[in-house]
Order: C-alpha cells, then sequence, then structure tokens
C-alpha cells in the first residue's frame, strides 16, 4: 500500500468516526445519510479531481484534499482553495464557492472555514460531524427574530436580536459596550479597572481571531468573576454555543459553579444559572442542552477516553505528570503519553471555549492532549505563569495584573515575613545510643520503643518525613502563641484565621495536637484538613474555616495550597518547604485575599477589625531559598509508587512504568502480612500483589512479541492494568507502602534560634536602586521631579505633574509600583519608615521622592506630612495678634484666631490637598464640601479672607 493509499484509508476511518457516509463516484448516493464524503470526484475543466466533495444534506459544500503522511499542508491550501471552486454548475450547492476546505495527512489535519471574516486554516483534531457544518451554514442565512438558542431560557429582551448571522468568528466582531457596574443593594456588581482590561483584551483577541490567550491576574483578584463576566458576554452576544470551564480539583470545580449561580445578569433580572443552563460534570454524559460544562480535566480525558473515573479521583489534584528528559530524568512516566483518540460521543465540536483555570498545572503532555482536542478557543487563567504557560499560550498575555498591582489598586492586601528559626530545624540533630526512641507504623499510626545500638543523626531535610521530634514542632508553635499578639498583630485579642502548611499527613496530625496543647484549647480551635480527613467532609471543614468562628487553625499538606477562597485567612505558616516557584506563589496566595470588614469580624472579635495585610511565619526558610518552574519531580531520584500508580490508572502503559510497577509489587508482596495480603485480595477480585504483578510481567512479554498485533497488545496490557483502576486497591498499597515506620526523636530538645520580621531583601536592595535611579535621570525631564529638586524655591507643585510621575513609573521598563516600593523602604530602613500596612494615595510619591532625595529624615505618609503642617499653621495663626471685634474670634473657640465650624472647614481643606496637592475655589463645589453648605458657606466663614487662607495652606501644608 503507498503511503498516500494509507492516509486516504486513515481519513476514511475518521469521517466514518465522525458520522459520514464514505463511497466513490460510482456508488454516490447524496441522500445515503446527512454527510456523505464521495472519494476522487471530478471538477470542472482545468480543476482535475478532489479527493473528497462533502455533501450535507443533499447539497456540495466542502472539499478534502489528502496528502501522505509528513507532508506539510501549508503550502496545498491554494490547490484545495481551486478544488473549491470547481464545483460544475448543475451540482446544488450551498454557495459557491464552496466554503468548507480540509487538508489532511490522517495524522494532521487543516480547515479553512470560508464563511468567518478573513478566513483562515486552523489545525484540527479531527473532522467535524456534518451537523456542525449545516449550522454554520443555516446561520450564515439571518436568523429566524424568534429564534432561541437551546440551553437559553427565554428573556424579556428581544430574542437574539443582538446575534449577526454566521460563525462564532463573524458574531465576535459585533459586540455591545461592556457594562462596568450593574444591580443595587446587596446584589450590586462592579468591575475592578483589571477585570475590565482583561475582558476588554480577550475579547479583542478572540476577534482578531488568536486561538490562544493567557489571562494572567493575581491570586484574590477576581480571576474566576473576570471569566464569568467574558463568558457570559461570548454566549449572549458571541452565541458561543457552548463552553468547558477546566478545573483539577473536585471543590474547586463545586466553588466555580457557586460563582456561576451566584452572577446576576448586568442586562437582566437573571442570574447566570437561571439564564443559561450550567453544568458542573459529574458523570460521563454532558448535558447537550448546557450552555456551560465545569469540569475537572482527569475526568474530561476519561471521558475522551472512554473510561470510567472514580468519584474519589475527582477530588485529588493530579499534578502534571512529566515526560521523559523534561523534568523527570530518568524516572520520567511518559515517553509519549497515552494518546487520545477520536470520541464520537464528545465530538470536537463540542464546545466553542475552552478555559483553563490554573492554567500553568494543565499544560504538560497528559492534560496537553485533552486542550488540543477540540476545536475551541483556549483561554488560560492562572496567577503564576512560567515560561511554559507563556509558550503554550503562544505568548498571547492579554492580561498581566501582578500582586504588587493588586495591592496598590486594593484588590489584594501585601504581607510581611516573621522568620521563625530553630536549631533542629537548621541544624539537624543527633541522639547518643543507649537512649531509647519511639517508632511509629505510618499506616497502623501504632508505637514502639526502640533503643539505639549506635548513635542516631538526621539532617533537616529528614524532619517529619523519616524522622519526627515533637520538642522542634512545639518550639515553633510555643513561639507563635507567644509572640502572635505583641510582634504580629498588637491590636487583637484572639489568633488570626491562621493557614499551616505540613509535609505530609502524619505531620498535619502531630502539629494539630501540639497547637492544641500549647495554646490550651479544644478540639474546635485547630483543624487538619487533608484529603485524608475522615468524618467531617473537608469541604465542610473548609466552610467552616471560611465563616465560623473555629476553627482558628487549619493544618493542611496541599489541599488548601490552590484556588480555595479563604478571605480571613491572615497568618499563612510554612512547616514544609517548597521547591516549585508556581506552587509557593500559590500556596502564599491563601492570604492576600481582601475581605470585607464586616466578614472578617463575622469571625474575628474586636470593634476595629480590618485586613490590611497578612503575615507568613516563615519556620524553614521556604522565603529565602531559590524556587524554579520546573515541574514538581525531582529529577535526580526514581519516580515514587504514588505517582507510578497515579500513571497507570489514568491509561499509561508503556513499558518502562509498567516493568517498574511489577517490580515494586512483587517486593512489596515480600514485606506484607497474611492479613494485609488478605485485604489486598479483597480490593482486587482475588488477586494477590504477586499475581497482579505476574499479569503485567507476562502483558509486557505479549506486547514486546512481535508477531502480536497492537490491538492485541494493547488488550493485553488494559486487562493486566485493570484491578490497579480501583482507587481503593492504590490506596491500600500505599499505605502497605509506608509501613516503613517513621522515627520520633523524643530525646532531643530544640532551643530557639531567633525570631522576628525578616531584614531587607535582594528584591527591595533593586527596587529600590531602581526607583532612586529613575529620579536621578529624570529630574531635569519630569515636572513633578524637577519641582521637587528645585526646592526649597516653591513653586507650585500639582495633582497633574504628581499623576504623570506616577504614570513614567508604573510604565516599562520601570514598573515601580508605590506600594512595593514603600514595603522595600520599610524592609531596609525600618526605624525610618512609617504607615507601611496604610493604602497609598498618589501624592504619597511626594513622600517617597523626598526620601529618597534625603530631603527628608523620616519616610511618612504624606497625609501625616500635611497633618504635621497643618498643626505648626494653626499654632502660628495662634501666635499672630488677635483680630477685630466680630472678625473671627468666636465663644468656645479652641484657638482664638477660628471658630468651630471655621476649624471644621479648615480640617476638610486640609484632607483634600492631602489627597490632591492644592485646593481650588471650584473645589467647593463637590463633595465633602457641597454637603455642608459648598462655597455659599465658606464664603461667609472666612468672608475676604478665603483667598489668602488657601493661599496660605497650599503654601505651607504641601511644604
Amino acid at each position: 500500500m503507498t503511503p498516500e493509499a494509507r492516509a486516504r484509508q486513515t481519513i476514511d476511518a475518521l469521517l466514518i468516526a465522525a458520522d459520514w457516509h464514505v463511497c466513490d463516484v460510482a456508488s454516490a448516493n447524496i441522500r445515503a445519510a446527512a454527510g456523505v464524503a464521495i472519494r476522487e470526484f471530478p471538477l470542472n475543466p482545468g480543476h482535475g479531481f478532489t479527493d473528497y466533495l462533502l455533501y450535507v444534506n443533499g447539497k456540495a459544500c466542502g472539499v478534502i484534499e489528502a496528502k501522505k503522511a509528513g507532508a506539510t499542508l501549508s503550502g496545498v491550501e491554494v490547490q484545495s482553495a481551486r478544488y473549491a471552486q470547481g464545483l460544475p454548475a448543475s451540482l446544488p450547492a450551498w454557495r459557491r464557492p464552496l466554503p468548507f476546505v480540509f487538508e489532511s495527512t490522517g495524522v494532521e489535519t487543516r480547515f479553512t472555514n470560508g464563511l468567518d471574516p478573513s478566513p483562515r486554516a486552523r489545525p484540527l483534531f479531527a473532522f467535524f460531524r456534518p451537523e456542525m457544518l449545516v449550522q454554520w451554514l443555516q446561520t450564515a442565512v439571518p436568523a429566524s427574530p424568534n429564534h432561541i438558542a437551546p440551553g437559553t431560557q427565554p428573556t424579556d429582551e428581544p430574542p437574539a436580536s443582538y446575534l449577526p448571522s454566521g460563525t462564532f468568528l463573524a458574531r465576535l466582531q459585533h459586540r455591545p459596550p461592556l457594562v462596568t457596574e450593574w444591580g443595587q443593594g446587596g446584589a450590586h456588581f462592579k468591575l475592578w479597572p483589571a477585570q475590565i482590561t482583561a475582558i476588554n483584551n480577550l475579547e479583542k483577541s478572540l476577534a482578531a481571531n488568536k486561538p490562544r490567550a493567557l489571562i494572567q491576574m493575581a491570586t484574590g483578584s477576581g480571576k474566576t468573576f473576570t471569566a464569568i463576566s467574558a463568558i457570559y458576554r461570548l454566549i449572549k452576544f458571541g452565541g458561543a454555543r457552548r463552553v468547558l470551564f477546566l478545573v483539577d480539583r473536585g471543590n474547586l470545580a463545586r466553588q466555580t459553579k457557586k460563582e456561576f449561580d451566584a452572577y446576576a445578569s448586568p442586562h437582566n433580572a437573571y442570574k447566570f444559572g437561571e439564564e443559561f443552563i450550567v453544568q458542573h460534570l459529574q458523570s460521563s454524559q454532558v448535558d447537550k442542552n448546557a450552555r456551560v460544562v465545569i469540569c475537572t480535566i482527569q475526568r474530561m480525558f476519561s471521558l475522551l477516553k472512554g473510561r470510567e473515573l472514580a468519584e474519589e479521583d475527582d477530588e485529588v489534584s493530579f499534578l502534571p505528570l512529566p515526560l521523559a528528559g523534561e523534568g523527570g530524568g530518568e524516572g520520567g512516566l511518559f515517553k509519549d503519553p497515552e494518546p487520545i483518540g477520536y470520541n464520537p460521543a464528545l465530538p470536537i465540536e463540542s464546545f466553542d471555549i475552552v478555559i483553563t483555570d490554573e492554567a500553568h498545572r494543565s499544560i504538560y503532555n497528559l492534560w496537553r492532549q485533552v486542550l488540543e482536542y477540540f476545536d475551541a478557543y483556549l483561554i488560560g487563567l492562572t496567577a503564576t505563569p512560567n515560561k511554559q504557560t507563556f509558550g503554550f499560550f503562544n505568548q498571547n498575555l492579554v492580561m498581566e495584573y501582578g500582586h504588587a498591582q493588586a495591592v496598590a489598586d486594593g484588590v489584594n492586601v501585601n504581607y510581611d515575613v516573621y522568620r521563625i528559626k530553630t536549631e533542629v530545624t537548621e541544624q539537624g540533630a543527633r541522639v547518643d545510643k543507649g537512649y531509647w526512641l519511639e517508632t511509629q507504623d505510618k499506616a497502623t499510626r501504632r508505637k514502639t520503643a526502640w533503643q539505639l545500638d549506635d548513635d542516631f543523626e538526621y539532617r533537616p531535610e529528614e524532619l517529619d518525613r523519616a524522622v519526627q521530634t515533637p520538642d522542634q514542632i512545639r518550639t515553633v508553635v510555643r513561639t507563635l502563641r507567644d509572640r502572635w499578639q505583641a510582634e504580629l498583630f498588637p491590636q487583637r485579642s484572639e489568633l488570626p484565621k491562621t493557614l499551616v502548611f505540613a509535609k505530609d499527613d502524619n505531620h498535619a496530625e502531630k502539629i494539630v495536637e501540639i497547637l492544641r496543647e500549647e495554646f490550651g484549647r479544644g478540639n474546635e480551635f485547630a483543624q487538619k484538613i487533608t484529603y485524608r480527613t475522615t468524618g467531617t467532609s473537608p469541604e465542610q471543614l473548609i466552610k467552616d474555616f471560611r465563616t465560623a468562628y473555629y476553627p482558628r487553625v487549619a493544618v493542611t499538606v496541599d489541599m488548601i495550597a490552590t484556588g480555595t477562597d479563604i478571605k480571613p485567612v491572615e497568618i499563612v505558616m510554612f512547616m514544609r518547604s517548597v521547591k516549585s516557584r508556581s506552587f509557593f506563589e500559590q500556596m502564599k496566595g491563601r492570604g492576600v485575599r481582601v475581605c470585607r470588614d464586616d466578614d472578617l469580624r463575622s469571625v474575628n472579635p474586636g470593634e476595629h477589625v480590618r485586613k490590611d495585610h497578612f503575615v507568613i511565619v516563615d519556620c524553614v526558610g521556604v522565603c529565602e531559598r531559590d524556587k524554579t518552574d520546573s515541574r514538581p519531580m525531582d529529577s535526580q531520584k526514581a519516580v515514587p509508587l504514588d505517582k507510578l500508580l497515579q500513571a497507570v490508572a489514568l491509561g499509561n502503559v508503556e513499558g518502562d512504568v509498567i516493568s517498574s510497577v511489577a517490580v515494586r509489587l512483587t517486593r512489596l508482596d515480600r514485606d506484607v502480612s497474611d492479613a494485609d495480603q488478605a485485604r489486598v485480595m479483597e480490593a482486587s477480585g482475588g488477586k494477590s500483589l504477586r499475581d497482579i504483578a505476574r499479569g503485567l510481567v507476562q502483558a509486557l512479554e505479549t506486547a514486546r512479541d512481535e508477531d502480536t498485533p497492537p490491538q492485541q497488545a494493547e488488550a493485553a496490557l488494559q486487562h493486566a492494568t485493570e484491578p490497579l483502576a480501583n482507587p481503593a486497591l492504590r490506596e491500600l498499597i500505599l499505605k502497605l507502602k509506608q509501613k516503613a515506620d517513621l522515627v520520633i526523636d523524643t530525646i532531643t530538645k530544640d532551643e530557639l534560634i531567633g525570631a522576628g520580621f525578616t531584614e531587607a531583601s535582594d528584591r527591595a536592595q533593586q527596587l529600590v536602586q531602581s526607583f532612586e535611579a529613575f529620579i536621578q535621570q529624570h529630574k531635569d525631564e519630569i515636572t513633578a521631579l524637577q519641582i521637587l529638586y528645585n526646592r526649597p524655591v516653591r513653586a507650585p507643585l500639582k495633582f497633574e505633574d504628581i499623576r504623570l510621575l506616577a504614570d513614567a513609573l508604573h510604565a516599562p521598563p520601570h514598573l515601580i509600583d508605590e506600594s512595593a516600593l514603600w514595603q522595600a523602604y520599610a524592609a531596609l530602613q525600618k526605624g525610618k519608615v512609617k504607615g507601611s500596612h496604610q493604602k497609598r494615595l498618589l501624592t504619597d510619591i511626594v513622600s517617597l521622592v523626598r526620601f529618597a532625595m534625603q530631603q527628608d529624615n523620616e519616610l511618612v505618609p504624606y497625609p501625616e506630612r500635611v497633618q504635621a503642617n497643618f498643626k505648626a499653621w494653626l499654632a502660628q495663626q495662634n501666635s499672630l495678634p488677635l483680630p477685630p471685634a466680630g472678625e473671627g474670634r468666636g465663644e468656645g473657640s479652641p484657638h482664638p484666631t477660628f471658630t468651630q465650624e471655621q476649624i471644621h472647614w479648615l480640617e476638610m481643606i486640609r484632607d483634600h490637598i492631602a489627597a490632591n496637592l492644592g485646593i481650588e475655589l471650584e473645589d467647593f463645589d463637590y463633595a465633602p464640601f457641597s454637603q455642608q453648605g459648598g462655597l455659599g458657606r465658606v464664603h461667609q466663614l472666612f468672608g475676604e479672607q478665603l483667598v489668602q487662607v488657601m493661599d496660605e495652606l497650599n503654601r505651607e501644608l504641601v511644604a
């Protein structure tokens, strides 16, 4: 068989799978099915033969040009376009030239939709079903005025009147302006400026037919709300048939569904879920009427493979499983990830848009196939992109909104780092021989006494993995207990909501126990929230941690590390190290979210409680270590058993993976007790670990036999791995593997080396140096800097001048944010910096410049500087001769020169100058002055002296 014939055989199979009737010209029957593909069809003279002519509903609509595997297809587009123009005039066609043009090798397929504006070829995983082409052709004709799209509930609006006809891309060219604020009372919604920019930029990207787009927004800045707002518009005004929203954990899917349900339309009185059907996919059946499908990426992978996914596997975040040579080193799990094939139950046109949340975790080999299966625009959401993320999304970053900018906008809160160092944490420990330690079976938690025959020494990195030192945990917890109020939150009477990251479940268990003991509190005070939490569901515990007074402390491993929204958290405590930069930023992000005062006070006692920052309590030096963008697998170590079992459960039947599992099961079989072996046989349907291992080896030998047909080989491997598809068996195997004992060092007494807020970092130093270099470089170019450098010559400094200076600082390549800069100075010169936790005003830039120029010895918020100048000015007025009777003196005035009402107005003027650098007569027409009589009243109070008073205040307060 020639390569060309082999390619056509594959193309035939793909067409048949997509419900096309494939036939030769001689046996053609254009009514045999909704879609008919006729091979080797003769065209008009000079146009030759098209490899396939496509008919839908009895009329020609497109062509397929077939090439051998390996041929490049972009150069074939001119040839296939000519075929689309060569249909004989006597034959029925939907339109001429034929609008749908495909080029395919059977391995690679490209498609050009002639109904699109500026048609452009794009890659496809397979072929469309005939119904999709019919739908496009029918919408190319003006739609019926009474048409309502499936999955849409009727509204009072003129149905579909806002939708132009044509393809999705065509409809994207016509969209109404974005509504940025709507609703009232408790149902009032307002988009942040960053959200507005993200939605507008995304729509521009889609309208420009860019297939992929990345939205990077800081944790807590409203990524999901932004995405829902964009999705609503894409469905309502762009006519998107269906949107797939992918997450990587079941609890994030539930959280996302709640946000969709709470979203109120800016255009009518309906909630999102009332106007459009939103499905949280928890089975193997996609609701054909759903306009939004929320699903874990592992469930969608299983659906495309035609497999069931255990409910437990929906709840676990499946971290990226690297290819060999892509971060996994010798232990790479996938030389080639198990390929996804075309699934007729989920055709490629099922979704117009695919949104993947936490995109930095979902773009690798196994999951990448899910994203690239559908003929859909891909939109990534992430707070922590890396180079791999940017590359996958074609460097099309439509929104970049980092933590520093989010803090400046009041969308995030900033943080301080409080470092706790102990001797054992930093140096490990040594126990002399002869002492008694304890060992604990990790699976049963049974303890046994152990007398040392030799000295026992362990390193810091072994803590809480192989060795547990209770006094090390106790020393850290006592430090938190004794210092949180004095040094972290001095105005609080109760420990703020605290999230602790532990190394594993056993570590978390011990931390909870010691927290309760050292704080002298009951069970409700501290709770463990991990995937292994039993009793109260982890989801309920998370809800309680978010909305109830108890627990005050939640201890987790990684269940709450990403995505989960717990706004009241004000202390994030690291008792484990993290090597991945992205993962660390996600974990740190649990504390950055802004929390409304009322919501915070509902879980924290105190009249003046508010969240203006959070504190990272670093017990292991995690903030000090270099981190990488590599995937979370040590390239120098063998792949752990849990990763191997996970890969097999997801369908990996590569020889290296199967043989590794077989070897480890055989080794484990020698160590398990008869009772444990019985548990294995019960969970596996009667097979021992040795039976499973033997089956794997036999299947491998069958697969490696050159005489075995590929389908039979794959079937043998799938059958052999079938017992491992059971999550209960996998969990049991891992528990048996964990029976290696944990050593508990009850002898070593730990000592605190030091605790306190961290000193200046290199980043802070670089930021300050960058700012000071900027003002030195531009002191003769930027008006505000010219004026500030030329003091004490008191030229007026205007608010517009400061705004232009701020714009220059914020712009690339400087990207200097005044909030981050203030924090940097606080880290470098803590004793000279005040107000580091206050929200910054634009006028604070004046204080920053003057401090950098060493005109001021202290960095003080600009309003405080104005307040001090105002007091000095008032004192000066008191020292002046008294005015004549009836000209400003009043009974009971605290200052002989001004009445109480005049003082009140002077204070309002002071506050206005603090925020705006000056005051003009027209400013009295606006709040707060207008609410108390405005310009008329201030004239009555100050008479002819008003202009003189304003001039003095404008001059003296900004000095």
